[in-house]
């Protein structure tokens, strides 16, 4: 693989607020359309059981979280938008992960030692209330990132542990089973640490966060969001006294959304002496104008739930071409074979049989081209015409190799900057990615 791939789970266990929105969505939107990079960006709807036992509460925040990040841009044909319960291979892989973890590594678990320790602190059992799910967490975690071999996690300096974790269970497994040939199955995944992502304060000031119940939810109406907006603490300082914007809710929800000049006149107002109305005003006004054409979109997407499923099926079925062939590469790994299966050299000549093939021709025109075709026979890839055979010939040694950054625009295959193919008819870009992932450990 020469592209990037970049990978972020949303558990949908609430309504996404404004703090979702600056510090994940609208980063990750805007990450999305980098060129070079593969974006996965998943519903961890199986991560939501651990702590939500409300089915109908789980149900409603998937329609609502898959709905929020489509309203703001997220585009489905350029990325891999699905939801996890939609990928059985998940689950399965999990298993052979929890086959080769390390329990003492898994005791270490942040959440799961945070869980004893307070059972212990109130002389309980220290598993008290401590499900399997907890516990398993990190594995399941693991799984979502080792299945798409995922080069890069974004997360905040909390969940370094889990990729830490991923790390260690993924190298466990190629360590286990990619003997003696020194396949490596999964990529050891790195994280990807926000340092500046925004965290906003919610309506008390402490962080905003479902836990505390000091939400702005990111589509409220526009009335409510005025009436939350007016509801934020603020001190007793009158209009006239100066204000400090150091610690102010206020100001850091309007720098989050305001371009840099407009905070700096806000600030400056801050030091004339503003009045907490006036401030507050300004504010709603400052998120409407962002957020009004979002809540239009959110609105229209809300009311077709079918759409969002079809969405979602869609992506489902999209990132199961890549989870499908693989996880049955990691079950022939273990030894989940068809009994009938005979090893050695045969079974190496056919394994290398049933590669993918580019082939490379000459049109009426002079110029020369190739395709790229699966096993079947089934037309994949095909590329423009080049000036000459040796440049056709270094663009399949590049995609065969991996080698160079790789990024689907639409139909267009994309290669260091230059277009070098475009799909066949009929044909999604997980079928051309599964296909030279089949080329990994060959000769070019």
């Amino acid at each position: 693989m020469s592209a990037t791939r970049v990978l972020t789970g949303i558990t949908t266990s609430g309504t996404p607020h404004l703090g979702n929105y600056a510090g994940a969505i609208r980063p990750a939107v805007a990450a999305s359309r980098r060129p070079g990079v593969e974006s996965f960006y998943f519903l961890a709807d199986y991560h939501a059981l651990i702590k939500v036992q409300d089915p109908a509460r789980v149900q409603r925040s998937t329609l609502e979280i898959a709905a929020s990040w489509l309203a703001c841009g997220l585009d489905p044909d350029q990325v891999w938008f699905y939801r996890q319960s939609d990928i059985p291979e998940i689950p399965e892989l999990t298993w052979l992960l929890t086959c080769v973890a390390g329990k003492g590594l898994l005791n270490r678990a942040h959440a799961y030692k945070a869980a004893v320790d307070k059972n212990t602190e109130a002389g309980e059992d220290p598993d008290a209330g401590v499900t399997a799910g907890l516990f398993m967490y990190p594995v399941l975690m693991a799984a979502d990132i080792l299945m798409f071999r995922a080069h890069l996690v974004p997360v905040g300096r909390d969940q370094v542990q889990h990729i830490e974790m991923a790390r260690d269970f993924g190298a466990r497994f190629n360590h286990l089973y990619g003997e003696p040939e020194g396949r490596q199955y999964f990529v050891l995944p790195e994280a990807a640490i926000e340092e500046n992502v925004a965290t906003l304060p919610g309506l008390d000031g402490r962080k905003m966060s479902k836990s505390y119940d000091n939400t702005i939810p990111l589509f409220a109406p526009r009335e409510q969001l005025r009436k939350l907006v007016f509801s934020i603490k603020t001190d007793s300082r009158g209009p006239g006294e100066p204000k400090d914007t150091e610690g102010s809710a206020l100001f850091q929800l309007y720098q989050a959304f305001a371009a840099p000049e407009h905070a700096a006149a806000f600030a400056r107002a801050f030091a004339d002496g503003i009045g907490w109305g006036e401030a507050k005003q300004a504010l709603f006004e400052q998120l409407d104008a962002e957020l009004a054409p979002l809540r239009e979109k959110y609105e229209a997407l809300i009311a077709r739930p079918d759409h969002i499923e079809q969405v979602l099926l869609a992506g489902a079925e999209k990132a199961r071409r890549i989870a499908t062939p693989f996880m049955g590469e990691l079950r022939r790994a273990v030894g989940l074979r068809d009994l009938r299966e005979q090893h050695g050299a045969r079974t190496a000549a056919r394994a290398k049989a049933a590669l993918p093939v580019f082939k490379q021709y000459r049109e009426a025109d002079g110029r020369f081209h190739f395709k790229l075709v699966d096993a079947g026979g089934r037309e994949l890839l095909v590329s423009p015409g080049f000036a000459s055979p040796r440049e056709a010939g270094q663009a399949v040694a590049a995609l065969k190799a991996g080698t160079g950054a790789r990024a689907f625009r639409g139909d267009a295959l994309w290669l260091d900057e230059a277009e070098v193919a475009r799909l066949a008819p009929g044909i999604e870009a997980g079928d051309v990615i599964a296909a030279l992932e089949a080329f990994a450990g060959e000769d070019a």
